[in-house]
């Protein structure tokens, strides 16, 4: 008879120790902060290719031999630098003797214009001697024009390709001298769908980087929208331009470019604050009484490690940023004064 007395003696003290242990259980500690305001936009990512600002293959307008060139591999020229000169022997032989020509003829004008002055000569001859000298004066021009065409010249100032010619070669009318691109800023041509065409405009921002240099983000802005959507893909081709600080990207990488559209400020919460239960989040309030009370939210973008809380919470709102786990609806809770981030609170 003594043990059952003794066992259940021993049942009401441990369950009265129980609860005891029970209402001597501290509060959650937890950390609070305030729903924020923040700036969120909607970011849409496409991949596009880059281009250079201006590109060009200067080719050789006639068939000659070259006998200079004035540009080495991979080289920045400048506008109106000379690239290559092709033999022009026989044409500077052509232009000694239109210009000795076109001089014996301005000679003769000059006495028959003088004969004229006098009443020596009729308006016939002067006439002639004067269509003859335009002619003359016509086919130096034409000489010199020929010479001009065997001095191949940089159109713009940019980078030259590897060169692919050497002095001695000949070259026909057609071949490639060289090819200059102007790299001072990148064209950058990408594709967004259809449907994205009311988030973008002309003007409007964009940021890109490469994956060759994934540190460095460059920001740019669109200048041109096609106005003609590819019926095969439903895509629409865009142009940005971007600043391409020490020719650092190059004519043909591939981009990544992210487009953010539909700017605005919004509350903002930590994304630990967060409880998700299926399809649904929510969020603990703590009133004035340290109380938490459970508010289902709805949340739209992200931003690092904020997210936009569309509807449920007012910016300045005192939530539960870190600790949700331990918390139940009404539970009371408790912080230390370095972790209550929302300052005094307002009665």
């Amino acid at each position: 008879m003594r043990n059952p007395i003794f066992l259940s003696l021993m049942l009401c003290v441990a369950a009265c120790g129980s609860g005891d242990e029970q209402r001597e259980r501290p509060a959650p500690l937890v950390t609070l902060g305030p729903a924020v305001s923040h700036a969120f936009a909607d970011r849409y990512v496409a991949v596009g290719t880059a281009n250079a600002n201006e590109q060009v293959s200067v080719r050789a307008p006639v068939t000659e031999r070259i006998t200079q060139l004035g540009f080495s591999d991979g080289a920045y020229v400048r506008q109106g630098q000379m690239l290559a000169i092709l033999a022009q022997g026989q044409e500077t032989a052509s232009l000694a003797s239109a210009q000795a020509q076109a001089r014996q003829a301005e000679q003769q004008l000059g006495r028959i214009s003088e004969l004229h002055r006098r009443g020596f000569a009729t308006n016939a001859s002067l006439d002639a001697q004067t269509a003859a000298t335009t002619s003359a004066r016509a086919a130096a021009n034409e000489a010199r024009a020929s010479i001009g065409d065997r001095v191949v010249r940089a159109p713009f100032s940019g980078q030259v390709s590897l060169r692919r010619i050497s002095v001695g070669a000949v070259v026909s009318a057609g071949d490639e001298i060289a090819a200059i691109s102007d790299l001072s800023s990148i064209k950058l041509d990408f594709t967004v769908p259809e449907t994205m065409l009311s988030n973008v405009s002309v003007g409007q921002m964009i940021t890109a980087k490469a994956s060759a240099f994934p540190d460095y983000v460059v920001a740019g802005k669109i200048t041109a929208i096609d106005p003609v959507i590819n019926p095969q893909t439903r895509t629409a081709t865009l142009r940005a331009v971007l600043p391409n600080r020490n020719a650092l990207l190059k004519p043909g990488m591939l981009l990544s470019v992210t487009i953010a559209s539909k700017a605005r400020l919004a509350p903002a919460v930590p994304e630990l604050a967060l409880v998700r239960e299926g399809d649904t989040s929510f969020v603990y309030i703590i009133g004035n009484d340290m109380k938490a009370k459970r508010m289902a939210v709805k949340t739209g973008a992200r931003d690092r490690n904020l997210v936009e809380i569309v509807d449920g919470l007012k910016v300045g709102d005192r939530i539960v940023t870190e600790g949700v786990v331990k918390l139940s609806e009404g539970a009371k809770v408790r912080t230390s004064k370095a972790g209550d981030k929302t300052g005094p609170t307002k009665k």
